[in-house]
Formats: C-alpha cells, structure tokens, sequence
C-alpha cells in the first residue's frame, strides 16, 4: 500500500507541473498581446490633434502655435509636417 500513495504523489506532482506549464504559456500569450496593443495606443495618443501643415509659417494667426506631436500620413508612417493647433 505504501508504493501505490508514493506513485500517486507523483502523479499529483507531474500535473501540476503540466498545469504550471499551461498557465505561464498563457500568461506569455496574454503579456504578447498586451504589449503589441500598447504600441498601437502610444501612437494614437502621440499623434497631432491639431492641423498637420507644410511649415510653421503655414500656422499663422491668432491663438495658433505649433507643437512637437508628429503628424503622421495615410499609411501611418510620421511625414515632414508640422502639427498646428489653436489655442484658446
């Protein structure tokens, strides 16, 4: 009877080992979706939330001024403009 409790000991320990296996290869899966979501939020949040214009002369008038967040093209790639935005 001793050596049926020793192989069930180590059975128990084996599933849990599988178990332990599983839920760190789903917290990783969880912590690589997560990252890769962060990128796209960073960016979003970055981005211009004025006018993107050609130049800084470009964003002349009253209450305008322009401002470091880059301004980014139809393929969501960062262009060579200048983001404008009015202040009040």
């Amino acid at each position: 009877m001793d050596v049926v409790q020793q192989k069930k000991a180590q059975g128990m320990s084996l599933n849990i080992i599988i178990i332990a296996a599983i839920g760190l290869l789903v917290l990783v899966i969880l912590a690589v979706i997560f990252i890769g979501r962060i990128g796209t939020t960073t960016k979003a949040v970055d981005a211009c939330k004025g006018t993107c214009v050609d130049s800084s002369d470009d964003c002349a008038g009253q209450y305008k001024k322009t401002t470091n967040d880059p301004c980014f093209g139809p393929d969501n790639k960062p262009t060579n403009q200048v983001c404008c935005i009015t202040v009040a």
